[in-house]
């Protein structure tokens, strides 16, 4: 992966770059070490039936690693040219150019639209103009995993410090993994049977106000985690699927379990 190390101020004080990637000069390339790429993989449930994209791809260590090792489909995107035909290179002496491709491209303008795991190993600022698109272009549940820096004003789901076994070019003796779960957007008010709920969001983060048979509902615990809703207080616990207008479920109260449905209003 790419990590754009050099002129990162000179690289802020840009405004109005169409392009990102191409309004900086070119920065080192510095590949993330083979036992990382393969935590960020674990760690984001990397299986045969997803999608791996790998944003600035360097030399297309990731999304190979996810098919050979996890048997994923993947692309990498990356704006060096000379890059983009080493990772072909290197994905048929692999024996996975059939399962891998590569594109030449700023990471801004690729179509998100069919990974359900992304990885960045970017800087800040480039990770800052993202967060909106891959928010937008990402389905719910969707998996982002982040080698060394976080997401600006995104809470991780997941972060962990792992020390590396051996020496490798422009890294020291531990890596940071950042993990995020695109979350179903479900802010607004919601209303089902006796039940209406009032739920603010930021991100992953939400909190639910409401009245359940014309009483106030005392909420305690809400989360997101991707289509999964839960909330609970005294007495009740919710857990269902959040959808396009829907969320479905199964609500818990007074020993007994009954279905609920919540339309937005």
């Amino acid at each position: 992966m790419r990590l754009a190390l050099a002129a990162a101020l000179a690289a802020q004080a840009i405004a109005g770059a169409a392009h990102a990637q191409e309004a900086e000069p070119r920065p080192p390339f510095i590949t993330t070490p083979d036992e990382v790429v393969e935590r960020m993989l674990v760690i984001a449930g990397t299986a045969a039936d997803d999608f791996v994209m790998d944003l600035g791809s360097g030399d297309g260590r990731i999304v190979i690693a996810a098919a050979q090792k996890f048997g994923a489909r993947g692309l990498g995107v990356d704006i060096d040219a000379r890059l983009v035909a080493q990772s072909r290179e290197n994905a048929r002496r692999a024996g996975v150019a059939e399962r891998v491709t590569f594109e030449e491209r700023d990471v801004l303008t690729a179509d998100l639209g069919r990974a359900t795991v992304v990885t960045l190993y970017l800087l800040p600022f480039l990770m800052d103009k993202l967060q909106l698109k891959l928010l937008r272009e990402l389905r719910p549940g969707a998996r982002i995993v982040s080698h060394a820096f976080p997401m600006p004003g995104w809470k991780p789901d997941r972060t962990e410090t792992m020390r590396i076994a051996k020496r490798h070019p422009g890294q020291g003796d531990e890596s940071r993994i950042y993990l995020w779960l695109v979350p179903a957007q479900v802010r607004g008010t919601w209303q089902g049977r006796d039940w209406r709920l009032r739920i603010s969001q930021n991100f992953q983060e939400i909190e639910i106000e409401g009245e359940a048979g014309g009483r106030p509902l005392a909420v305690k615990e809400a989360k997101i985690e991707g289509t999964a809703l839960s909330f609970s207080g005294e007495g009740f616990e919710f857990r269902g699927r959040a959808g396009t207008g829907r969320i479905v479920g199964e609500l818990r109260r007074g020993g007994a379990a009954l279905p609920l449905i919540l339309t937005k209003e």
